[in-house]
């Protein structure tokens, strides 16, 4: 079993050398070690002075570990369509924190008071959807919206949905994450 140290040396290490230059990363055919060519989704988080600048990540395991980095943290410091891609001289500015999401569990809620006694903040990492729309917040963003009751009214406004909408479609998840910083 790798350690939870060495993980974190190489995720990090792997993220930062995805934004080391504007190009697609380069990613090895096949990875070293075992548990970085396991299919498994990604966030990638860039901050700058504890301010985000970037987060862009999977929710579904569709490609190995290490890829999943790779992509989501260059993606996050040149495509985020919140911010500009990073400049060259911000790139020894950025931290980087990297999610290794579970598998997604069903909330089964039949309406939005039952949805909000069945979150555990600081915990789950929720996605909403609705027909097409969809978003997610990671677990870590509980620090910043600790009550359940707005973190999914932000949640259903990040998705493109109004605060208060519920509808007998409307799909909740949760799940956690291995977080590395």
């Amino acid at each position: 079993m790798v350690e939870h140290d060495e993980k974190r040396r190489m995720l990090l290490a792997i993220a930062r050398e995805a934004i080391g230059g504007q190009d697609e990363p380069v990613t090895p055919g096949e990875w070293p070690d075992d548990w970085l060519r396991r299919c498994a989704a990604t966030f990638v988080t860039l901050r700058i002075q504890g301010e985000l600048r970037g987060c862009i990540g999977t929710l579904e395991a569709r490609r190995a570990l290490g890829d999943d980095v790779a992509h989501n943290a260059h993606a996050a410091a040149y495509r985020d369509p919140r911010f500009p891609p990073l400049a060259r001289d911000d790139r020894p500015k950025i931290t980087v924190e990297v999610s290794v999401l579970s598998q997604r569990v069903r909330i089964e809620a039949p309406s939005e008071d039952e949805a909000i006694a069945r979150l555990q903040p600081g915990v789950d990492g929720v996605v909403v959807e609705y027909q097409d729309l969809r978003a997610t917040f990671l677990p870590q963003v509980w620090e910043s919206i600790p009550e359940p009751f707005e973190f999914l009214r932000e949640l259903r406004r990040k998705a493109g949905l109004p605060e208060r909408f519920w509808h007998d479609d409307l799909r909740l998840w949760r799940y956690s994450v291995d977080k590395y910083r």
